[in-house]
């Protein structure tokens, strides 16, 4: 994972058929490809899991089973968001917890072969440089003067998403300037204040596979 700014970049989003990556489905992927800051291009598609969507999901994200009839199944979806995205960096909203879950689950299912991807985790960043605030997508989103209508779509999360990250590219720039967070020497990752058992230190955020750490 990286935790600082790249200006090009994919934001992606899933929608599923619950929370459990070891037994639920992707109904939705979408994805907007960045290039200097700017969108690029657009992925997206809705997904038949080839059973019934459970309420619960139809609840939040709106989609039905009628919705994804005639819909491609998660390897041909999946597939068209591989070739989409290329190498480029992936972004999204609680994707280390949530999302990638699914990728790497399914392209090693699929092809018997990993997702090699750098990514940015916006709800991550968000606590290292905004610590203060509500995380969810729609609090940040609002936060850096974005829309949510359409939120719990994943192309509307998508463009939330992408709001998210280059405004905190800003508040990134600000806290380095200002000395608040400073950057890990050994892997370039940003320093965090933190109290530990003989006070202050600035601790690596890239813990534990980068374990620097400088007295505050």
């Amino acid at each position: 994972m990286i935790y600082t700014y790249v200006p090009d970049y994919v934001v992606f989003d899933l929608e599923t058929t619950g929370l459990n990556c070891k037994t639920d489905d992707v109904i939705e992927i979408s994805a907007i490809k960045v290039m200097g800051g700017k969108p690029a291009g657009e992925f997206s598609t809705l997904v038949n899991p080839g059973y019934h969507i459970p309420y619960q999901a139809s609840s939040v994200n709106g989609i039905l089973d009628d919705m994804v009839q005639g819909c491609p199944d998660f390897r041909e979806a999946l597939d068209g968001f591989l070739e989409f995205a290329g190498d480029m960096v992936l972004v999204g909203h609680n994707i280390k917890s949530f999302d990638l879950k699914f990728l790497y689950r399914d392209a090693m299912k699929f092809w018997g072969k990993k997702i090699a991807n750098e990514y940015a985790d916006t709800v991550i960043m968000s606590r290292i440089y905004l610590p203060g605030m509500s995380h969810t997508l729609s609090s940040m989103a609002e936060h850096f003067g974005a829309s949510t209508e359409g939120a719990h779509r994943a192309l509307a999360d998508c463009k939330m998403t992408y709001y998210v990250y280059e405004g905190l590219k800003d508040v990134m720039d600000k806290r380095l300037a200002y000395g608040d967070v400073k950057c890990c020497p050994k892997c370039g990752s940003p320093l965090m204040k933190r109290n530990g058992k003989f006070g202050e230190f600035w601790g690596c955020v890239g813990y534990p596979a980068c374990r620097y750490t400088e007295r505050a």
